[in-house]
């Protein structure tokens, strides 16, 4: 079955979860150093050949106010390149507040602050995509 990939994309890293089979939860994956393109679609193909995806869905960074800044653009441009190599769709999710949340949720972990930078990436994808996917289901309901 296919699984969803959940993208946080940074300027050096982007952290990556992937959905259950039955695309109910979100689970980190884990966090990639970005490389040159060509390294990153080396990656990114072994990563849609092994969940079987065709579908991301990619943070995409907003202001509080909503609008799209530097970053969006960043965002989008890098994604545009991503579906066009690995032939995916992109659906951006609102990604406002997520490192913050990420952040609480090390936290109540017991993460060392010297950790989490390991792992805050990670944990943005797997909200980004959790978000898409509760959403996903209120709209079948």
């Amino acid at each position: 079955m296919e699984r969803i990939l959940g993208l946080d994309i940074g300027d050096k890293y982007i952290g990556i979860a992937v959905s259950d089979a039955l695309g109910i939860t979100a689970q980190g994956y884990r966090t990639y150093k970005r490389g040159t393109r060509e390294d990153d679609i080396r990656f990114f193909t072994d990563v849609v050949t092994q969940f079987n995806s065709h579908t991301i869905v990619a943070g995409l960074p907003k202001d509080l106010n909503g609008e799209e800044q530097v970053q969006a653009r960043k965002t989008k441009n890098y994604c545009n390149f991503l579906a066009k190599r690995l032939n995916c769709s992109v659906i951006y999710m609102d990604e406002r507040l997520t490192t913050k949340a990420s952040q609480s949720v090390l936290i109540k972990g017991g993460v060392h602050r010297k950790d989490r930078k390991k792992y805050i990436d990670t944990m943005s994808a797997q909200l980004i995509l959790q978000m898409y996917l509760d959403k996903s289901k209120a709209c079948m309901k």
